[in-house]
Protein backbone atom coordinates (compact mmCIF):
# COMPACT_ATOMS: atom_id res chain seq x y z
CA UNK A 1 0.00 0.00 0.00
CA UNK A 2 1.30 3.47 -0.83
CA UNK A 3 1.94 6.59 1.51
CA UNK A 4 -0.79 8.45 0.31
CA UNK A 5 -2.96 5.60 0.27
CA UNK A 6 -2.58 5.22 3.38
CA UNK A 7 -2.78 8.94 4.37
CA UNK A 8 -5.94 8.79 3.05
CA UNK A 9 -7.35 5.82 5.16
CA UNK A 10 -9.32 7.13 8.28
CA UNK A 11 -7.68 6.40 11.68
CA UNK A 12 -9.58 3.61 14.13
CA UNK A 13 -11.37 6.26 15.65
CA UNK A 14 -12.59 8.21 12.53
CA UNK A 15 -13.95 4.74 11.59
CA UNK A 16 -15.35 3.99 14.69
CA UNK A 17 -18.04 6.40 14.23
CA UNK A 18 -19.45 5.25 10.75
CA UNK A 19 -21.85 2.68 12.74
CA UNK A 20 -23.45 5.06 14.73
CA UNK A 21 -24.02 7.96 12.18
CA UNK A 22 -25.05 5.60 9.57
CA UNK A 23 -27.71 3.85 11.59
CA UNK A 24 -28.91 7.23 12.72
CA UNK A 25 -29.42 8.16 8.99
CA UNK A 26 -31.14 4.24 8.55
CA UNK A 27 -33.45 4.99 11.70
CA UNK A 28 -34.66 8.34 10.27
CA UNK A 29 -35.18 7.13 6.54
CA UNK A 30 -37.06 3.60 8.15
CA UNK A 31 -39.12 5.92 10.29
CA UNK A 32 -40.44 8.21 6.62
CA UNK A 33 -40.88 5.32 4.65
CA UNK A 34 -42.44 2.25 7.28
CA UNK A 35 -45.67 3.36 8.41
CA UNK A 36 -46.74 3.77 4.67
CA UNK A 37 -47.56 -0.37 5.21
CA UNK A 38 -49.04 0.08 8.89
CA UNK A 39 -51.42 2.73 7.89
CA UNK A 40 -54.80 0.11 8.17
CA UNK A 41 -53.24 -1.31 10.92
CA UNK A 42 -52.94 1.56 13.11
CA UNK A 43 -56.73 3.08 12.23
CA UNK A 44 -57.77 -0.03 12.99
CA UNK A 45 -56.77 -0.17 16.44
CA UNK A 46 -56.20 3.33 17.56
CA UNK A 47 -60.09 3.11 15.96
CA UNK A 48 -59.42 6.26 13.90
CA UNK A 49 -59.56 7.17 9.88
CA UNK A 50 -56.53 6.30 7.16
CA UNK A 51 -56.81 10.42 7.20
CA UNK A 52 -55.80 10.27 10.63
CA UNK A 53 -52.69 8.17 10.11
CA UNK A 54 -51.85 10.25 7.14
CA UNK A 55 -52.59 13.27 9.45
CA UNK A 56 -49.84 11.51 11.44
CA UNK A 57 -47.21 11.40 8.59
CA UNK A 58 -48.12 14.63 7.80
CA UNK A 59 -47.01 16.37 10.61
CA UNK A 60 -43.82 14.45 11.04
CA UNK A 61 -42.54 15.83 7.68
CA UNK A 62 -43.37 19.25 8.80
CA UNK A 63 -41.48 19.06 12.08
CA UNK A 64 -38.78 17.87 10.32
CA UNK A 65 -38.66 20.50 7.10
CA UNK A 66 -39.49 23.29 9.59
CA UNK A 67 -36.74 22.40 12.15
CA UNK A 68 -33.72 20.85 10.71
CA UNK A 69 -32.43 23.99 9.66
CA UNK A 70 -32.69 25.57 13.46
CA UNK A 71 -31.72 22.00 14.13
CA UNK A 72 -27.97 22.48 12.12
CA UNK A 73 -27.54 25.57 13.89
CA UNK A 74 -27.99 24.85 17.17
CA UNK A 75 -24.79 22.68 16.68
CA UNK A 76 -22.70 25.52 16.68
CA UNK A 77 -23.76 26.24 20.22
CA UNK A 78 -24.45 23.25 21.97
CA UNK A 79 -21.50 21.37 20.16
CA UNK A 80 -22.45 18.07 17.18
CA UNK A 81 -22.07 15.18 19.73
CA UNK A 82 -24.14 17.44 22.59
CA UNK A 83 -27.30 17.60 19.73
CA UNK A 84 -26.83 13.94 18.36
CA UNK A 85 -27.15 12.54 21.79
CA UNK A 86 -29.96 14.71 22.49
CA UNK A 87 -31.74 14.29 19.11
CA UNK A 88 -31.14 10.08 19.61
CA UNK A 89 -33.01 10.16 23.30
CA UNK A 90 -35.64 12.95 21.93
CA UNK A 91 -36.52 10.31 19.35
CA UNK A 92 -36.58 7.34 21.37
CA UNK A 93 -38.66 8.99 24.02
CA UNK A 94 -41.00 9.38 20.72
CA UNK A 95 -40.75 5.90 19.60
CA UNK A 96 -41.39 4.51 23.56
CA UNK A 97 -44.29 6.89 23.43
CA UNK A 98 -45.77 5.83 20.02
CA UNK A 99 -45.36 1.43 20.36
CA UNK A 100 -47.70 2.51 23.87
CA UNK A 101 -49.80 5.48 22.02
CA UNK A 102 -53.74 4.43 23.15
CA UNK A 103 -55.15 6.93 20.59
CA UNK A 104 -54.06 8.70 17.44
CA UNK A 105 -53.61 12.31 19.78
CA UNK A 106 -50.52 10.27 21.77
CA UNK A 107 -49.18 9.10 18.15
CA UNK A 108 -49.26 12.07 16.76
CA UNK A 109 -47.11 13.65 20.20
CA UNK A 110 -44.30 10.60 20.11
CA UNK A 111 -44.56 9.68 16.27
CA UNK A 112 -44.86 13.37 14.56
CA UNK A 113 -43.91 15.81 17.04
CA UNK A 114 -41.13 14.11 19.23
CA UNK A 115 -39.44 11.86 16.70
CA UNK A 116 -39.61 14.68 14.23
CA UNK A 117 -37.66 17.24 16.69
CA UNK A 118 -35.73 14.41 17.22
CA UNK A 119 -34.97 13.73 13.51
CA UNK A 120 -34.00 17.26 13.17
CA UNK A 121 -31.56 17.20 16.40
CA UNK A 122 -29.82 14.37 15.19
CA UNK A 123 -29.10 14.57 11.41
CA UNK A 124 -27.36 17.58 10.91
CA UNK A 125 -24.73 16.73 12.90
CA UNK A 126 -24.19 13.10 10.82
CA UNK A 127 -23.56 15.65 8.00
CA UNK A 128 -21.32 17.75 10.03
CA UNK A 129 -19.36 15.16 11.76
CA UNK A 130 -18.93 13.04 9.09
CA UNK A 131 -17.23 15.79 6.92
CA UNK A 132 -15.47 17.47 9.74
CA UNK A 133 -14.17 13.85 10.67
CA UNK A 134 -12.82 12.55 7.09
CA UNK A 135 -10.94 15.02 5.75
CA UNK A 136 -9.14 13.13 2.52
CA UNK A 137 -11.27 12.83 -0.55
CA UNK A 138 -12.05 9.00 -0.62
CA UNK A 139 -12.23 8.20 2.76
CA UNK A 140 -14.77 11.09 2.83
CA UNK A 141 -16.57 9.43 -0.04
CA UNK A 142 -17.01 5.92 2.24
CA UNK A 143 -17.95 7.43 4.93
CA UNK A 144 -20.45 9.30 3.35
CA UNK A 145 -21.32 6.30 0.88
CA UNK A 146 -21.77 4.48 4.12
CA UNK A 147 -24.04 6.78 5.65
CA UNK A 148 -26.44 7.17 2.74
CA UNK A 149 -26.02 3.53 1.74
CA UNK A 150 -28.00 2.94 4.80
CA UNK A 151 -30.15 5.63 4.35
CA UNK A 152 -31.58 4.62 1.34
CA UNK A 153 -32.14 1.18 2.10
CA UNK A 154 -33.95 3.05 5.46
CA UNK A 155 -36.34 4.55 2.83
CA UNK A 156 -36.23 1.52 0.18
CA UNK A 157 -36.27 -1.44 2.55
CA UNK A 158 -38.82 0.91 5.10
CA UNK A 159 -41.91 -0.91 3.84
CA UNK A 160 -40.59 -4.30 3.98
CA UNK A 161 -39.09 -4.53 7.11
CA UNK A 162 -42.51 -2.35 8.77
CA UNK A 163 -44.49 -4.99 6.63
CA UNK A 164 -42.80 -7.85 8.20
CA UNK A 165 -42.57 -6.55 11.89
CA UNK A 166 -46.55 -5.04 11.46
CA UNK A 167 -47.51 -9.20 10.01
CA UNK A 168 -45.64 -11.52 12.51
CA UNK A 169 -46.27 -9.29 15.64
CA UNK A 170 -48.20 -5.59 15.51
CA UNK A 171 -47.25 -2.15 14.39
CA UNK A 172 -46.21 -1.43 17.93
CA UNK A 173 -43.19 -3.78 17.58
CA UNK A 174 -42.50 -1.66 14.78
CA UNK A 175 -41.56 1.71 17.16
CA UNK A 176 -40.55 -0.70 19.60
CA UNK A 177 -37.65 -1.95 16.84
CA UNK A 178 -36.87 1.82 16.07
CA UNK A 179 -36.19 2.45 20.32
CA UNK A 180 -33.93 -0.61 20.14
CA UNK A 181 -31.98 0.53 17.16
CA UNK A 182 -31.73 3.96 19.24
CA UNK A 183 -30.73 1.83 22.31
CA UNK A 184 -27.89 0.79 20.09
CA UNK A 185 -26.79 3.69 18.34
CA UNK A 186 -26.45 5.30 21.88
CA UNK A 187 -24.06 2.83 22.99
CA UNK A 188 -21.90 3.35 20.12
CA UNK A 189 -21.92 6.56 20.14
CA UNK A 190 -19.49 6.72 22.92
CA UNK A 191 -16.59 6.34 20.83
CA UNK A 192 -17.53 9.76 19.32
CA UNK A 193 -15.68 12.51 19.78
CA UNK A 194 -16.80 15.97 18.41
CA UNK A 195 -13.93 17.98 16.75
CA UNK A 196 -14.84 21.43 17.12
CA UNK A 197 -15.72 22.65 21.07
CA UNK A 198 -19.03 24.24 21.32
CA UNK A 199 -19.69 27.79 21.18
CA UNK A 200 -21.98 28.59 23.95
CA UNK A 201 -21.74 32.47 23.14
CA UNK A 202 -23.18 31.65 19.84
CA UNK A 203 -25.60 33.63 18.79
CA UNK A 204 -28.83 31.87 17.39
CA UNK A 205 -31.63 33.78 15.21
CA UNK A 206 -34.68 33.16 16.64
CA UNK A 207 -36.88 35.42 14.59
CA UNK A 208 -35.58 33.99 11.55
CA UNK A 209 -36.13 30.27 12.97
CA UNK A 210 -39.67 31.19 13.03
CA UNK A 211 -39.73 32.89 9.82
CA UNK A 212 -37.74 29.52 8.15
CA UNK A 213 -39.97 26.92 9.82
CA UNK A 214 -43.14 28.82 8.92
CA UNK A 215 -42.38 29.07 5.55
CA UNK A 216 -41.30 25.66 5.06
CA UNK A 217 -44.29 24.53 6.57
CA UNK A 218 -46.34 26.11 4.31
CA UNK A 219 -44.61 25.27 1.56
CA UNK A 220 -44.58 21.44 2.58
CA UNK A 221 -47.74 21.22 3.38
CA UNK A 222 -48.82 23.01 -0.06
CA UNK A 223 -46.96 20.31 -1.48
CA UNK A 224 -48.43 17.37 0.43
CA UNK A 225 -52.07 19.16 -0.78
CA UNK A 226 -51.55 18.85 -4.33
CA UNK A 227 -53.19 15.33 -4.51
CA UNK A 228 -56.06 16.82 -2.27
CA UNK A 229 -56.59 20.31 -3.93
CA UNK A 230 -54.85 22.10 -6.60
CA UNK A 231 -56.16 25.49 -5.32
CA UNK A 232 -55.11 25.19 -1.89
CA UNK A 233 -51.65 23.92 -2.69
CA UNK A 234 -50.73 27.07 -5.10
CA UNK A 235 -52.10 29.39 -2.25
CA UNK A 236 -50.24 27.73 0.45
CA UNK A 237 -46.85 27.40 -1.58
CA UNK A 238 -47.43 30.90 -2.83
CA UNK A 239 -47.62 32.02 0.83
CA UNK A 240 -44.91 29.40 2.15
CA UNK A 241 -42.50 31.72 -1.06
CA UNK A 242 -43.66 34.73 0.55
CA UNK A 243 -42.71 33.91 3.99
CA UNK A 244 -39.47 33.04 2.74
CA UNK A 245 -38.57 35.55 1.22
CA UNK A 246 -39.42 37.27 3.96
CA UNK A 247 -36.77 35.36 6.37
CA UNK A 248 -34.05 35.84 3.49
CA UNK A 249 -34.89 39.85 3.62
CA UNK A 250 -34.56 40.02 7.28
CA UNK A 251 -31.35 37.46 6.67
CA UNK A 252 -29.71 40.27 4.35
CA UNK A 253 -30.63 43.07 7.06
CA UNK A 254 -28.96 41.38 9.66
CA UNK A 255 -25.92 41.03 7.78
CA UNK A 256 -25.86 44.23 6.39
CA UNK A 257 -26.44 45.03 10.27
CA UNK A 258 -23.18 43.37 11.22
CA UNK A 259 -25.19 40.50 13.03
CA UNK A 260 -25.12 37.20 12.84
CA UNK A 261 -28.34 35.47 10.80
CA UNK A 262 -29.81 32.01 11.16
CA UNK A 263 -28.51 31.12 7.40
CA UNK A 264 -25.87 33.00 5.95
CA UNK A 265 -25.92 34.50 2.76
CA UNK A 266 -23.19 33.51 1.56
CA UNK A 267 -24.33 29.92 1.30
CA UNK A 268 -26.39 30.68 -1.65
CA UNK A 269 -23.64 32.56 -3.20
CA UNK A 270 -21.27 28.89 -4.03
CA UNK A 271 -22.20 27.74 -7.81
CA UNK A 272 -21.22 24.52 -6.96
CA UNK A 273 -22.93 24.17 -3.94
CA UNK A 274 -26.10 25.50 -5.38
CA UNK A 275 -25.89 22.94 -8.19
CA UNK A 276 -25.15 20.06 -6.05
CA UNK A 277 -28.48 21.15 -3.54
CA UNK A 278 -30.60 20.88 -6.82
CA UNK A 279 -28.99 17.11 -7.61
CA UNK A 280 -29.55 16.41 -3.97
CA UNK A 281 -33.21 17.10 -4.29
CA UNK A 282 -33.91 15.77 -7.67
CA UNK A 283 -32.25 12.56 -6.38
CA UNK A 284 -34.97 12.12 -3.12
CA UNK A 285 -37.50 13.21 -5.51
CA UNK A 286 -36.70 10.12 -7.84
CA UNK A 287 -35.86 7.74 -4.72
CA UNK A 288 -39.36 8.59 -3.00
CA UNK A 289 -41.12 9.24 -6.23
CA UNK A 290 -40.67 5.97 -7.31
CA UNK A 291 -41.31 4.17 -3.76
CA UNK A 292 -44.59 5.76 -4.37
CA UNK A 293 -45.70 4.97 -7.57
CA UNK A 294 -44.57 1.08 -7.83
CA UNK A 295 -46.02 -0.15 -4.32
CA UNK A 296 -49.38 1.97 -4.87
CA UNK A 297 -49.44 0.48 -8.35
CA UNK A 298 -48.60 -3.44 -6.88
CA UNK A 299 -51.30 -3.15 -3.92
CA UNK A 300 -53.90 -1.26 -5.87
CA UNK A 301 -53.66 -2.80 -9.64
CA UNK A 302 -51.66 -6.01 -8.62
CA UNK A 303 -53.16 -6.86 -5.49
CA UNK A 304 -49.66 -7.71 -3.34
CA UNK A 305 -50.00 -7.26 0.59
CA UNK A 306 -47.09 -4.98 2.21
CA UNK A 307 -44.67 -8.10 2.21
CA UNK A 308 -44.57 -9.10 -1.08
CA UNK A 309 -44.35 -5.35 -2.42
CA UNK A 310 -41.46 -5.21 0.33
CA UNK A 311 -39.54 -8.20 -1.43
CA UNK A 312 -39.83 -6.95 -4.84
CA UNK A 313 -38.65 -3.55 -3.78
CA UNK A 314 -35.33 -5.33 -2.38
CA UNK A 315 -33.97 -5.22 -6.04
CA UNK A 316 -34.00 -1.18 -5.49
CA UNK A 317 -32.40 -1.73 -2.18
CA UNK A 318 -29.73 -4.15 -3.35
CA UNK A 319 -28.86 -1.99 -6.30
CA UNK A 320 -28.26 1.39 -3.97
CA UNK A 321 -26.96 -0.56 -1.55
CA UNK A 322 -23.75 -1.78 -3.79
CA UNK A 323 -23.15 1.29 -5.61
CA UNK A 324 -23.26 3.48 -2.14
CA UNK A 325 -20.77 1.08 -0.54
CA UNK A 326 -18.76 1.26 -3.74
CA UNK A 327 -18.86 4.95 -3.17
CA UNK A 328 -14.84 5.24 -1.79
CA UNK A 329 -13.12 3.50 -4.98
CA UNK A 330 -15.32 5.30 -7.80
CA UNK A 331 -14.01 8.33 -5.74
CA UNK A 332 -10.91 7.23 -6.72
CA UNK A 333 -11.23 7.02 -10.00
CA UNK A 334 -13.72 9.28 -11.39
CA UNK A 335 -14.50 13.18 -10.07
CA UNK A 336 -17.55 13.95 -8.45
CA UNK A 337 -19.34 15.18 -12.00
CA UNK A 338 -18.95 12.15 -13.87
CA UNK A 339 -20.66 10.34 -11.06
CA UNK A 340 -23.24 12.63 -10.55
CA UNK A 341 -23.79 12.60 -14.53
CA UNK A 342 -23.64 8.73 -14.76
CA UNK A 343 -26.01 8.12 -11.67
CA UNK A 344 -28.55 10.34 -13.16
CA UNK A 345 -28.40 8.49 -17.11
CA UNK A 346 -28.62 5.23 -14.87
CA UNK A 347 -31.29 5.91 -13.05
CA UNK A 348 -33.80 7.39 -15.60
CA UNK A 349 -32.47 4.17 -18.47
CA UNK A 350 -33.78 2.87 -15.24
CA UNK A 351 -37.28 3.79 -15.70
CA UNK A 352 -37.59 3.46 -19.13
CA UNK A 353 -36.45 -0.65 -18.81
CA UNK A 354 -39.46 -0.31 -15.39
CA UNK A 355 -41.86 0.76 -17.85
CA UNK A 356 -41.17 -1.43 -20.77
CA UNK A 357 -40.72 -4.51 -18.66
CA UNK A 358 -43.60 -4.23 -16.17
CA UNK A 359 -46.28 -3.28 -18.65
CA UNK A 360 -45.65 -5.93 -21.48
CA UNK A 361 -45.57 -8.92 -18.33
CA UNK A 362 -47.77 -10.09 -15.58
CA UNK A 363 -44.94 -11.58 -13.52
CA UNK A 364 -43.88 -9.42 -10.73
CA UNK A 365 -39.89 -10.47 -11.57
CA UNK A 366 -40.51 -8.03 -14.62
CA UNK A 367 -40.17 -5.11 -11.99
CA UNK A 368 -36.57 -6.20 -10.64
CA UNK A 369 -34.14 -5.18 -13.55
CA UNK A 370 -35.63 -1.41 -13.79
CA UNK A 371 -35.67 -1.00 -9.63
CA UNK A 372 -32.31 -2.42 -9.85
CA UNK A 373 -31.64 0.44 -11.90
CA UNK A 374 -32.68 3.03 -10.34
CA UNK A 375 -31.13 1.98 -7.01
CA UNK A 376 -27.80 1.53 -8.98
CA UNK A 377 -28.19 5.24 -10.56
CA UNK A 378 -29.38 7.00 -7.32
CA UNK A 379 -26.60 4.99 -5.06
CA UNK A 380 -24.25 6.22 -7.57
CA UNK A 381 -24.89 10.09 -7.17
CA UNK A 382 -26.17 10.78 -3.73
CA UNK A 383 -23.43 10.10 -2.06
CA UNK A 384 -20.88 12.53 -4.36
CA UNK A 385 -23.93 15.07 -4.73
CA UNK A 386 -23.81 15.33 -0.62
CA UNK A 387 -20.07 15.40 -0.68
CA UNK A 388 -19.72 18.10 -3.02
CA UNK A 389 -22.13 20.31 -0.82
CA UNK A 390 -20.57 19.84 2.44
CA UNK A 391 -16.92 19.98 0.87
CA UNK A 392 -18.24 23.41 -0.81
CA UNK A 393 -17.46 25.17 3.00
CA UNK A 394 -15.24 25.66 5.84
CA UNK A 395 -15.73 24.37 9.05
CA UNK A 396 -17.42 27.09 10.82
CA UNK A 397 -20.26 27.09 8.26
CA UNK A 398 -20.77 23.24 8.41
CA UNK A 399 -23.72 23.22 10.77
CA UNK A 400 -25.53 25.41 8.43
CA UNK A 401 -25.03 24.15 5.21
CA UNK A 402 -25.84 20.35 7.10
CA UNK A 403 -29.38 22.16 7.84
CA UNK A 404 -29.81 23.57 4.54
CA UNK A 405 -28.83 20.21 2.80
CA UNK A 406 -31.38 17.95 4.77
CA UNK A 407 -34.18 20.28 4.44
CA UNK A 408 -33.90 20.77 0.56
CA UNK A 409 -33.41 16.76 0.66
CA UNK A 410 -36.79 16.74 2.61
CA UNK A 411 -38.33 18.79 0.05
CA UNK A 412 -37.64 16.88 -2.49
CA UNK A 413 -38.69 13.62 -0.96
CA UNK A 414 -42.24 15.69 0.11
CA UNK A 415 -42.34 16.82 -4.07
CA UNK A 416 -41.55 13.60 -5.24
CA UNK A 417 -44.61 11.50 -3.63
CA UNK A 418 -46.94 14.65 -3.84
CA UNK A 419 -45.98 15.12 -7.65
CA UNK A 420 -46.68 11.35 -8.41
CA UNK A 421 -49.75 11.21 -6.08
CA UNK A 422 -51.27 14.35 -7.90
CA UNK A 423 -51.24 12.15 -11.55
CA UNK A 424 -52.52 9.22 -9.84
CA UNK A 425 -55.41 10.69 -8.37
CA UNK A 426 -56.16 12.22 -11.74
CA UNK A 427 -57.25 8.66 -12.76
CA UNK A 428 -56.04 5.11 -10.88
CA UNK A 429 -55.63 3.82 -14.14
CA UNK A 430 -52.07 1.78 -15.50
CA UNK A 431 -51.97 4.69 -17.79
CA UNK A 432 -52.14 7.27 -14.56
CA UNK A 433 -48.89 4.87 -13.44
CA UNK A 434 -46.97 4.84 -16.87
CA UNK A 435 -47.65 9.04 -16.91
CA UNK A 436 -46.35 9.49 -13.11
CA UNK A 437 -43.03 7.52 -14.23
CA UNK A 438 -42.94 9.38 -17.13
CA UNK A 439 -43.13 12.33 -15.16
CA UNK A 440 -40.38 11.55 -12.81
CA UNK A 441 -38.13 10.43 -15.01
CA UNK A 442 -38.46 13.91 -16.76
CA UNK A 443 -37.39 15.65 -13.94
CA UNK A 444 -34.46 13.16 -13.49
CA UNK A 445 -33.29 14.90 -16.67
CA UNK A 446 -33.62 18.25 -15.16
CA UNK A 447 -31.44 16.93 -12.58
CA UNK A 448 -28.99 15.04 -15.13
CA UNK A 449 -28.88 18.75 -16.99
CA UNK A 450 -28.09 20.23 -13.79
CA UNK A 451 -25.19 17.70 -12.89
CA UNK A 452 -23.65 18.79 -16.50
CA UNK A 453 -22.89 22.26 -15.38
CA UNK A 454 -21.04 21.32 -12.28
CA UNK A 455 -17.41 21.89 -12.88
CA UNK A 456 -15.30 19.40 -14.71
CA UNK A 457 -12.80 18.05 -12.53
CA UNK A 458 -14.73 18.37 -9.82
CA UNK A 459 -13.62 16.93 -6.14
CA UNK A 460 -14.22 16.39 -2.70
CA UNK A 461 -11.82 19.49 -2.07
CA UNK A 462 -10.55 18.67 1.60
CA UNK A 463 -11.53 22.20 3.02
CA UNK A 464 -11.15 20.81 6.73
CA UNK A 465 -8.58 20.95 8.91
CA UNK A 466 -9.02 18.73 11.99
CA UNK A 467 -6.25 16.75 12.93
CA UNK A 468 -7.12 13.38 13.61
CA UNK A 469 -5.50 11.10 16.37
CA UNK A 470 -3.03 7.97 15.33
CA UNK A 471 -4.22 5.29 14.30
Amino acid sequence: MSEADASERPSGATRGVLAPLALAQFICSFAGSNMNVMINDISEDLDTSVQGVQLAITIFLLVMAALMIPGGKLTDRYGRKRCFLAGLAVYAVGALLSAAAPGLGVLILGNSILEGVGTALLIPPVYILTTLLFTEVASRARAFGAVMALGGIGAAAGPLIGGLITSAISWRAAFVFQALVIALILILSRRIEDPLPPDPTSPFDTAGAILSAVGLVLLVTGILAADNNVWLMIGLIVLGALVLLWFFRSVRAKERAGEPPLLSTSLFRNRTSDLGLVTQNIQWLLLMGTSFVVATYLQVVRGYDAIQTGVIFTAATLGLLASSLAAERLARRWTQRTLIVTGFVVAIAGVGVLLALASGSPSAWAFAPGLLLIGLGLGLCLTPSVNVVQSSFPDELQGEISGLSRSVSNLGSSLGTAIAGTILVAGLTTHAYGAAMITLAVLGLVGLVTAVFLPRGLVASTTTSVPHEPA
